[in-house]
C-alpha cells in the first residue's frame, strides 16, 4: 500500500501541472506528504494477517436529532457567538455589507465549524486530502481536492505546515475544502492575501462569498418554523417542489407562538423541511436554506446553523421538541 501510494503521488503531476503547479512546489509538497492510516472512512487493501480497517466514525449528522440540538451546547454556542460578534463586530458588519449575507448566519458556521476557533485541527491537510484520494471510500471526490490543495501550495499564502485540516481535508476557522477555497478566497482584513487558517476575517470573508455564489438572497430569512399539521408531510419535501409561501398559508401551514407572516415574503419561493417526519419540529424555508445546504448537505446542519444563528440574534429554541428516534450508522 505504501509502494502503490507512492506511485499514486507521483501520477498526480500531469493534471498538477496544468493547474499551473512548479515542479519545484510539486515535488517539496509530495516529499512531505505520508499515508495516514489513523483517519476515519478508510477503504484500505486486506492484509494476510491484519485487519487494517480503522473503527466506522459515526458523523454526528447522523445521530438522534435530539442529541444533535443539545440544548445546553445550543444555548452556550449562542452566548459564545453573541460575545465573539460583538468583539468582531466592525468586520461581521463590513462582510454582510459587502455580501449581503446574515451575519449571524456567519458566526453560526463559524460556531457549529470550529467552536468559534476552539477545536483542534490537528491534520496535514495535503497528507489527509491524499489519503482519502488513495484509500478513501470516496478517491473521486478527493482527486480534485488534492489537485487543489496542491493549487493553494503553490501561492504560498501560508507555509506548507501551516496548512492544516480535519481528518476529511476542510480547512480553517470556518472549515472550508481546498476546491471551494480555490474559487472563492477571499481578502477579508485587506492584507492582500487570503489566510483562511490564521485571519478570521479571511475566513468568514470567503464563506460568505461561497454562500453569496450559492444564491443567497439578501435581507431573507433562511426559514421559518410552522406547526405540525396533517396536511403537511414528507412527501411534499424537496428542492423540487418549491411554491410561494402563499401557498403554504393557504394549506393551513401556522408559525409557531402565534408568530404572523410577512406579507412580503408571500410571493417567496420556500420548501417544506420535516427531518423527523412527525417526530419533530416542522418547517417552511427559503432559498436562503439551500445556500447553507451547499455548506453541509445534512439538514439537520442547515437547522442548527439556522437556530444557533436566531438564537445569537436574540430567539430560542425551536417550539416542536425532537423525539426519540433510531440512529443510522
Amino acid at each position: 500500500a505504501e509502494r502503490g501510494f507512492a506511485d499514486f503521488l507521483q501520477g498526480l503531476w500531469p493534471e498538477a501541472q496544468q493547474r499551473g503547479l512548479s515542479r519545484k512546489t510539486f515535488d517539496r509538497a509530495i516529499s512531505r506528504i505520508r499515508l495516514q492510516w489513523n483517519i476515519p472512512d478508510l477503504d484500505p487493501p486486506e492484509i494476510a494477517g491484519e485487519d487494517p480497517r480503522p473503527s466506522p466514525k459515526r458523523q454526528a449528522e447522523f445521530g438522534s436529532p435530539g442529541r444533535y440540538f443539545n440544548e445546553k451546547s445550543m444555548r452556550n454556542l449562542a452566548a459564545i457567538g453573541a460575545r465573539e460578534m460583538a468583539r468582531y463586530a466592525s468586520t461581521f458588519e463590513q462582510i454582510e455589507r459587502n455580501t449581503g449575507v446574515d451575519q449571524e448566519v456567519l458566526a453560526a458556521i463559524w460556531g457549529r465549524e470550529t467552536a468559534f476557533s476552539r477545536a483542534k485541527i490537528p491534520h496535514d491537510a495535503m497528507s489527509v486530502l491524499a489519503t482519502q484520494a488513495y484509500l478513501g471510500r470516496r478517491p473521486d471526490f478527493f482527486r480534485p481536492e488534492v489537485l487543489a490543495i496542491l493549487q493553494i501550495a503553490e501561492r504560498g499564502v501560508v507555509p506548507m505546515n501551516q496548512l492544516k485540516a480535519s481528518w476529511a481535508g476542510a480547512m480553517g476557522h470556518m472549515q472550508m475544502l481546498p476546491g471551494l477555497y480555490v474559487k472563492h478566497a477571499t481578502d477579508g482584513d485587506g492584507d492582500g492575501k487570503a489566510d483562511i487558517w490564521n485571519s478570521l476575517p479571511d475566513a468568514v470573508a470567503t464563506s460568505a462569498a461561497f454562500l453569496k455564489a450559492s444564491g443567497w438572497v439578501p435581507g431573507l430569512s433562511w426559514g421559518y418554523e410552522v406547526q405540525p399539521l396533517q396536511q403537511l408531510d414528507c412527501t411534499l419535501e424537496g428542492p423540487d417542489q418549491g411554491r410561494p409561501v402563499a401557498d403554504w398559508v393557504r394549506a393551513g401551514a401556522t408559525r409557531v407562538a402565534g408568530r404572523q407572516w410577512p406579507q412580503s415574503l408571500m410571493a417567496a419561493r420556500s420548501y417544506l423541511i420535516m427531518p423527523a417526519g412527525r417526530f419533530g419540529p416542522v418547517f417552511i424555508a427559503t432559498d436562503n436554506y439551500y445556500a447553507i445546504k451547499a455548506y453541509n448537505e445534512s439538514d439537520l446542519y442547515v437547522l442548527f446553523v439556522g437556530n444557533l444563528a436566531d438564537r445569537i440574534a436574540g430567539s430560542g429554541a425551536f417550539a416542536t421538541p425532537w423525539r426519540d428516534v433510531d440512529t443510522f450508522t
